[in-house]
């Protein structure tokens, strides 16, 4: 083999990080060390990996593939150190998370204390996106994906069921007045998502069926977005219990058109690739957090 590990963990650093000062910093080394590696790489390669421009490093195509094998060859090896590991009961090593902005303040992140106190030895990295994403691309171990599954490679355990709620502000409904049909939505301010427009799609019942389709007044990538505009009073909104569940007990949201909404239970599930061993780090966190959300 041509290049070396440690080569190849400098180029995924400077890719992750995106300058090669970045990641000097993360890895510990000097800036001229790190350029050194770079160069040394490519021209074991007989390659140019990255293109080098006065304000970002930019990815080339050969540099793509090989992010993406170099990314399994360093997984590959920190498994088998963490083999060792499980070998003396200790389970350890680097465990990445993905899950949507809400779903990762309101339920992952008041469950880490927790989890770092019974596995001191697995470094936690929380990401977040409010998209679905590849898991390889990212580098991730767990993604959180809410609503059906629809990517067969992959392995998924239910974590949680989550029902969908419309809910207003207090002071959004002394305002405007609170809607007593569905019809009554169309003259008030409503909140939804710029993708997917499924989310859209409300459950309530009217005349079309069991799922009212809005006009939103305000669009959000992010249902942490949302939340935060409907407690300001910005308008009504439709979000899962998870997120609002403390808003609701506080008084601070309020359910609205109880009689007219449809029960809709969206599955929670963490996914992991199939043709990945399920290691030590991943069923801790998956039993730690399955035996603390609830159902």
């Amino acid at each position: 083999m041509k290049t070396t590990l440690d080569e190849m963990q400098v180029f995924v650093a400077v890719v992750d990080s995106g300058s090669i000062t970045a990641a000097a910093d993360s890895l510990g080394q000097t800036v001229s060390a790190i350029s050194r590696a770079l160069t040394r790489l490519e021209e074991k390669l007989e390659v140019t990996l990255l293109r080098r421009t006065t304000r970002r490093l930019e990815l080339t195509e050969e540099g793509q593939v090989f992010l993406t094998q170099a990314c399994k060859i360093i997984n590959a090896v920190e498994d088998a150190e963490e083999q060792i590991q499980i070998r003396r009961n200790q389970p350890s090593g680097l465990l990445r998370v993905n899950a949507a902005s809400p779903f990762m303040l309101h339920v992952l992140v008041p469950l880490v204390r927790g989890f770092r106190a019974q596995y001191p030895d697995i470094e936690l990295e929380l990401n977040t996106n409010d998209q679905i994403i590849d898991l390889l691309e990212h580098r991730t171990d767990i993604a959180i994906r809410i609503g059906a599954l629809t990517d067969s490679s992959l392995h998924a355990r239910p974590l949680m069921t989550n029902r969908l709620r419309v809910l207003a502000s207090p002071d959004y409904l002394r305002e405007r007045g609170e809607p007593i049909s569905v019809d009554e939505l169309s003259a008030h301010r409503l909140l939804g998502f710029t993708r997917p427009e499924s989310l859209n799609a409300w459950p309530l019942r009217n005349v079309q069926g069991d799922r009212y389709v809005i006009a939103p007044s305000v669009r959000a990538s992010s249902g942490e977005t949302l939340r935060q505009l409907a407690l300001a009073g910005e308008g009504i909104v439709c979000l899962a219990d998870f997120m609002t569940q403390v808003d609701r007990q506080d008084g601070k949201l309020v359910q609205i058109l109880v009689q007219d909404t449809v029960e809709v239970l969206q599955p929670v599930n963490a996914v992991y690739y199939r043709n990945t061993a399920l290691s030590s780090r991943i069923s801790c966190f998956l039993d730690y957090v399955s035996a603390h959300i609830g159902g």
